[in-house]
């Protein structure tokens, strides 16, 4: 299989995912610029990442189904849990899709305001609303934590851990801070100790940030 991936982008959760299970593959991580070229327009006609290439030629999108994806087909020690009990896997799915849906996509607007509003002060009024709307979407997620007893989002590993890890670093180029989250900021700590997440990190051209590294230029896009 391939994984196609981008410096900083939520191909990271799947990248994880996969380090995780410990399955074969290659990743590419493209430039920006290669998004809109040909080559790649013709693996993924919708220019983002990731994207899952299998051996027959098939191709994959979406982080959520990449992860359901390497759930059931390569669902090792990293994820038998979620595998074997349905509720508990009901309970990830439930975590994804919010990840997904709600805060995921409420980065949108950070990353791309200008396809939120039409004007630099429309522009400036549509992050801030956003980041009402992060804020309380890390105070459920940092809750959650608690409810949970830590350090994972879950009552164990999942590969929601590995989605909220990326969201965590983009909260690094906004104006909020993640130490308001304490619990969120462990998590990164966490997860930066894990040998399979820093295997992810560097074939994804990253590195840790908020534990080892602490002047890494901020990259990080949606």
């Amino acid at each position: 299989m391939k994984l196609y991936t981008m410096k900083g982008t939520c191909a990271l959760a799947a990248n994880i995912a996969i380090a995780w299970e410990d399955a074969p593959i290659e990743v590419i991580c493209l430039e920006r610029s290669e998004l809109r070229e040909e080559a790649y327009l013709a693996v993924n006609p919708k220019g983002q990442v990731p994207a899952l290439v299998f051996e027959d030629g098939d191709v994959l999108t979406e982080t959520v189904a990449i992860l359901t994806y390497i759930g059931a087909a390569h669902s090792g020690a990293a994820h038998e849990a979620y595998t074997r009990d349905k509720k508990l896997g009901r309970k990830e799915a439930e975590a994804l899709a919010f990840l997904s849906s709600e805060v995921h996509a409420a980065f949108k607007v950070h990353f791309h305001p200008n396809l939120f509003a039409n004007a630099p002060k429309t522009e400036k009024a549509a992050r801030h609303k956003t980041y009402w709307r992060l804020d309380k979407y890390f105070e459920q997620l940092n809750a959650k934590i608690t409810e949970t007893k830590g350090p994972w989002l879950l009552s164990q590993k999942s590969y929601a851990d590995a989605y909220l890890y990326i969201i965590g670093r983009w909260v690094e180029t906004t104006p909020m801070e993640l130490e308001d989250y304490p619990n969120l900021l462990a998590h990164q700590q966490m997860m930066e100790k894990d040998e399979s997440v820093l295997l992810a990190l560097s074939r994804q051209n990253m590195t840790p940030r908020l534990y080892f590294v602490e002047d890494e230029v901020r990259d990080e896009e949606e």
